[in-house]
């Protein structure tokens, strides 16, 4: 086990400071003075373009200035955002926690729908149900998230009127910030109307998140349904079968933990999926998360924070990856690699 942890660690540092490096390299990637994008100030005076440059860290080496910059980010100095004049640190911060959030609410929807319906498709399996969820599961898989996203806009906040159609939260609600966590936040809030203002959150959450949880739905229906097909298929459902238990009884005491068991992590994979799918629909949805918000750099170009928002959601998807295939490794022998088994 600490051998499996320290080369998943050691892996996790060498890749973050290869994130790190690729994000220093952006200032002489964009085009114009790399002091310049980085300050958003044009002096064209020798002295004043020198004090700059000192102020930044930039009059040494490119490596002497890397290093510079990695100090600068374990120290919580990100820079400043050219548009808000805030600290980089504490918008990425906010931005996405929100899009966190979002995605950790379309992976609830995703397994609420898709694993009865993968475990019905199994259990039917080649019969007319099955082939009914499947060609649903590949039509949903076939629709473009932002598409998705336009029609349930227009169907259910314009034409039904049902839910909010865009934002977070109304703004009649001045919810204090504490974890980022916008329910959470209402929770812990001292707010006159706090259940209100939580069924409000809610209302504003579900069309973004429905939004994108369909896609993984689908992948999670038939990543259970094969699942329970290999499982309802082995010997000892059939030696349960012989000693006379009922369907149902072999369904729930033998069915359905051992096709979750080993099907979760790769479910759980599914948020990186989820995350990027919910920078799209932030822009959409008036979301203020890390995809809008880089979206928003963009526009604007806004050159510190679009290198420190690649850097954040880059090093966050890699750390949850890396992070949960150590974890499978520890806690289930079958998925290690074949170099950890013995002859």
């Amino acid at each position: 086990m600490l051998k499996i942890i320290l080369r998943h660690v050691s892996l996790l540092i060498l890749t973050l400071f290869i994130l790190s490096f690729f994000s220093f390299s952006l200032a002489y990637l964009f085009p114009g003075d790399p002091l310049v994008n980085l300050t958003g100030i044009r002096d064209s005076s020798e002295q004043g373009y020198a004090i700059l440059a000192k102020q930044y860290a930039m009059q040494g080496s490119f490596l002497s200035q890397y290093w510079e910059y990695v100090n600068h980010l374990f120290s919580g100095n990100w820079g400043l955002s050219f548009s808000s004049g805030l600290p980089l640190a504490e918008e990425i911060s906010r931005s996405l926690a929100a899009s966190v959030e979002l995605s950790a609410y379309a992976l609830i929807v995703s397994f609420v729908v898709g694993l009865p319906l993968g475990f019905l498709a199994g259990l039917r399996h080649h019969k007319l149900t099955d082939f009914a969820l499947l060609t649903t599961s590949v039509i949903g898989y076939s629709i473009p998230v932002f598409w998705a996203a336009l029609i349930a806009i227009l169907i259910f906040s314009i034409q039904l009127g049902w839910f909010p159609l865009s934002g977070r939260i109304s703004l009649l609600y001045d919810v204090p910030y504490q974890t980022g966590f916008i329910l959470i936040d209402i929770l812990l809030s001292d707010l006159p109307d706090k259940e209100f203002a939580f069924k409000d959150a809610l209302r504003h959450l579900v069309l973004p998140s429905v939004s994108i949880a369909i896609v993984t739905c689908t992948i999670v229906m038939r990543i259970t349904r094969r699942s329970v097909v290999e499982v309802m298929s082995s010997e000892y459902i059939q030696a349960a079968y012989a000693r006379g238990l009922s369907p149902r009884q072999v369904f729930l005491r033998h069915g359905v933990k051992n096709a979750l068991i080993p099907i979760l992590p790769l479910l759980v994979m599914q948020f990186t999926t989820l995350l990027t799918n919910a920078m799209i629909v932030e822009t959409i949805f008036s979301w203020p998360g890390i995809g809008n918000g880089l979206i928003q750099a963009i526009y604007q170009r806004d050159f510190p924070a679009i290198r420190a928002g690649m850097l954040a959601v880059s090093a966050l998807v890699l750390t949850f990856t890396i992070t949960i295939d150590m974890v499978i490794q520890i806690f289930d022998p079958a998925g290690r690699r074949p170099e950890n088994a013995t002859s």
